[in-house]
């Protein structure tokens, strides 16, 4: 994976809550607390987050301290820790002044008490869920209730483990969004409504900058590549793709040196347009004319778009700015995300063919990922190299973004799974997707809930972290259920 890729960890914040007046009753339970304190903050830096801690909070003047302290380091989340009992506000003035989503946390030492034996010390030092309904509610009274809670023991809990980096997962999801410059090359395929996007609805949804780029600007890099940058980017291809020989589909052909040097060069270019304006990912489409420089340009991203998207940089095609937004979801959420449309179906074996012609996550390729030569890439302009594999056999999520009649993004999900068998060797990417009904209904189902006719297309089934998503972004899901 290239140097300069850099994936921005979510910023959390962590505060661990207890109740004063219990110290001078109770010799040694606050040293005990604050220890199981930092066992959990302990679990939190094995996760794929950067954690900043505010310290043990026992009283309300430290609750606005903490709430200072993790707004100066720009926190993106909060995870609230309940030690034992402790008031609402010594949880809730630091949970509403930050105003970051918020996860509350309840993992109780014991799996249970040795009721025989327990002591009053012993009950307190496992009172952590004692007041989760307490400050649940005063933050639903508030208008601003947690985005999640975790409820379980902090040793050995494989269920709590999972949901705190489910929570981790989101929030880099959400990270993913802050700051971003969000790359806009050329503009939408021609007549396709629905990929048509407001820029400044997508900043305000999403929070991020989109930034508008010139074919001109890409062609400047391309023109810049030296050899030895080309030859690396050649040892790259070659070291991650199968270079396969023409099929019976008449616009395939041999895999020529001078497309693939060509692919290789326009690669680098990509690389360094990424690298020039920090992009956090990219939609482009630009037809171009009679082989002209920016229609050989064009034609001939997908190669280095799929290494970049691999890497956490989500390319989309026809230049659909929503795809992109959920091809970065999906990554951020490890499912990977692949750009994706609905292909024919097979109506003896019930499934529908996911892909698309590019570009595609190599990440979650079933097996080698395939090159092949093409003459013609349907519906665009221009010849070159083309991309082709299934992703992983098991489950998988389709994650669409679309808006709604008062331009409202909207994100739509269905689980399902990739089976195996065959696929057309077109050089496109296809995964055969069952979705545990007829797939007729499937297709009627998804279609009917407005979804724009591109989705991102990852491995897992991942709907619950979407609802997750969905939520700490204020954007509505709508979940097209099969029968998986």
């Amino acid at each position: 994976m290239s140097g300069f890729i850099h994936r921005a960890k979510a910023r959390v914040g962590v505060i661990t809550v207890g109740h004063e007046p219990y110290w001078g009753q109770f010799s040694g339970l606050k040293e005990e607390l604050q220890g199981n304190g930092n066992k959990f903050e302990n679990m939190l830096r094995n996760l794929d987050v950067e954690v900043v801690s505010a310290g043990f909070v026992d009283n309300v003047d430290q609750s606005f301290a903490a709430a200072a302290r993790l707004k100066a380091a720009d926190v993106d989340f909060l995870f609230c820790n309940l030690s034992t009992y402790v008031t609402s506000s010594s949880a809730v003035t630091a949970i509403l002044n930050l105003s970051v989503p918020t996860v509350l946390v309840a993992l109780q030492p014991l799996k249970k008490l040795d009721y025989r034996h327990t002591t009053t010390y012993m009950q307190l030092a496992n009172d952590n869920i004692c007041s989760l309904p307490e400050i649940s509610g005063v933050l639903v009274r508030a208008g601003k209730p947690a985005a999640g809670m975790i409820v379980g023991t902090l040793d050995n809990d494989e269920r709590a483990a999972r949901e705190l980096a489910a929570w981790c997962q989101v929030a880099n999801a959400r990270r993913a969004f802050k700051y971003a410059r969000i790359g806009y090359l050329g503009h939408t395929y021609e007549g396709m409504y629905d990929m048509n996007s407001d820029p400044t609805a997508f900043t305000a949804a999403f929070g991020s900058h989109i930034q508008m780029l010139e074919m001109c600007d890409l062609a400047k890099l391309v023109n810049g590549v030296t050899s030895t940058e080309m030859a690396d980017k050649l040892d790259e291809i070659h070291s991650v793709f199968t270079m396969a020989d023409p099929f019976i589909d008449p616009i395939t052909r041999p895999i020529r040196q001078e497309d693939l040097d060509w692919s290789a060069k326009v690669a680098v270019g990509l690389d360094k347009l990424v690298a020039e304006y920090g992009l956090t990912g990219l939609a482009y489409y630009y037809r171009g004319l009679d082989n002209n420089e920016y229609e050989r340009i064009g034609s001939n991203m997908v190669l280095g778009n799929s290494l970049l998207t691999a890497k956490g940089i989500p390319l989309a095609g026809e230049a659909d700015l929503k795809t992109c937004a959920a091809m970065l979801i999906m990554d951020r959420l490890g499912g990977g995300g692949s750009f994706a449309e609905l292909h024919p179906c097979d109506f003896e074996d019930d499934i529908v063919l996911v892909g698309h012609d590019g570009p595609h996550n190599i990440r979650i390729s079933d097996g080698k990922p395939v090159i092949r030569g093409l003459d013609v890439f349907h519906g665009k302009s221009g010849s070159g190299i083309g991309v082709e594999f299934s992703i992983k056999t098991g489950p998988v999520t389709l994650l669409g973004i679309s808006q709604t009649e008062d331009g409202r993004f909207k994100m739509i999900a269905a689980q399902g799974e990739s089976v195996q068998g065959e696929i057309p060797q077109t050089g496109n990417t296809n995964t055969r997707c069952s979705f545990g009904c007829r797939v007729a209904e499937f297709v009627e189902n998804w279609c009917a809930a407005g979804p724009t006719h591109h989705f991102a297309l990852g491995v897992g089934h991942l709907n619950a972290k979407i609802r997750n998503v969905a939520n700490v972004l204020g954007i509505e899901l709508e979940v097209v259920q099969g029968g998986i």
